[in-house]
Formats: C-alpha cells, sequence, structure tokens
C-alpha cells in the first residue's frame, strides 16, 4: 500500500516536471503546454489554511519547547474535526496547516467545529496554553500534485487570509467561499483583501 501510493506520488511529480521543462525550452508552444498541465492536475477543491494566532510572540516569552506542547495539542484538536468533515491534510508547517476538501460547505463547517474546539479546551487551560486559531479558505480550480501540494490564486489568497489577515477565533473567506456557502452562512465583508481575490469576507459566528 505505502509502495503505491509513493509511486503515484512520484509519477505525478515527474509528469509535470517533464512539462515544466518542455515549457522552458526555447520556441515551446507555452499555451498548449499549459492548458495539458490543467488537463492533468486541474481540480476544483476548497482550500483551508490555519494559523496559531501570537505563535512568534509566544515562542520568545516562553520558549520553543512549550510551544512545541501547544502545536502537539492543536493537532490533537484539530485533525479529528478534519476528518469528520471529509478534509485531506496535506501539510504540517510549524503552528499551519494546509488542508483540502472537495466542497466549500464541508470546508466552512469543519471550520466553525475547529474553532468551537479550541474556545472549549481554552477555556481550562492557563493563557500561554490557549489555542488561538486563525483560518483562511477559498475556493475554486487549482493545480494539485499528487497528495503533496496544490496551487493556485485561491491557494495564495486563503494563506494569505489564514496567516496574516486573520486574528484569533476568526474565519476569513474569499469572495468564490461566500458564493459557494451564503445560503447557509452570513458574512461581512473585510477592507484587507488578499492577492488572488476580488473580495474578502468574515464569516458571522
Amino acid at each position: 500500500m505505502t509502495y503505491a501510493r509513493n509511486v503515484g506520488l512520484s509519477a505525478s511529480e515527474d509528469r509535470i516536471e517533464q512539462l515544466i521543462a518542455e515549457r522552458l525550452r526555447p520556441g515551446a508552444n507555452k499555451e498548449d503546454i499549459d492548458a495539458r498541465i490543467w488537463d492533468l492536475f486541474g481540480e476544483e477543491w476548497a482550500i483551508m489554511f490555519t494559523d496559531l494566532a501570537g505563535f512568534s510572540r509566544g515562542v520568545a516569552a516562553f520558549g520553543i519547547i512549550h510551544f512545541l506542547q501547544v502545536i502537539y495539542e492543536s493537532q490533537h484538536l484539530l485533525i479529528p474535526c478534519i476528518d469528520q468533515h471529509d478534509g485531506i491534510l496535506l501539510k504540517l508547517e510549524g503552528d499551519s496547516m494546509l488542508v483540502i476538501f472537495r466542497n466549500a460547505l464541508k470546508a466552512v463547517a469543519c471550520a466553525l467545529e475547529m474553532q468551537s474546539a479550541c474556545i472549549s479546551y481554552s477555556q481550562q487551560r492557563e493563557e500561554p496554553e490557549k489555542v488561538r486559531l486563525c483560518v483562511g479558505l477559498g475556493f475554486g480550480r487549482v493545480l494539485r500534485i499528487g497528495d503533496r501540494d496544490v496551487y493556485g490564486s485561491e491557494v495564495n489568497a486563503a494563506a494569505k487570509l489564514g496567516e496574516d489577515i486573520a486574528g484569533a477565533g476568526e474565519i476569513l473567506v474569499t469572495d468564490a467561499v461566500r458564493a459557494q456557502t451564503s445560503m447557509k452562512h452570513d458574512f461581512q465583508p473585510i477592507d484587507r483583501v488578499p492577492p488572488g481575490a476580488e473580495a474578502a469576507f468574515r464569516l458571522v459566528m
């Protein structure tokens, strides 16, 4: 099973490397190659980036080992929520997660459950041990390369929303997510719109 999975990942990565190399050749028909890449790897996904608020300041104040504990506890809280809502965790980088969902409604439902889990957990913890979650969501056609990474404007926008713009306890979304989920959720526009999105919104909880 593991061997087969590694072959699949390698095949995807090898193929896109070949196409990129072909694109770099003098006289290459870049438009045709781009169409081939999108045909092979283009898929529609909801993208979630999470971050822990105040992580860098907390490391300076309490030390990295303390915050390795906070990261561990956050993963213990959040990964079951991801599984429950059919998300795929692609990356763990420090205090951040990259998760993809087949539809935006499940992504929003997961984000809400994640925030609820963090609030409940933090109510019983001292200040340095509280888990304060920031979430950014995007939705649209992206390039998915195996189970390692995704690329696209909605990926970039979700990353900016989750890692740089969202405050503790917030769920920020692109206009594409709002369009997919406004029948069930309310949103407020925000002033800071990340590159790759036409507008951005705060989910009203």
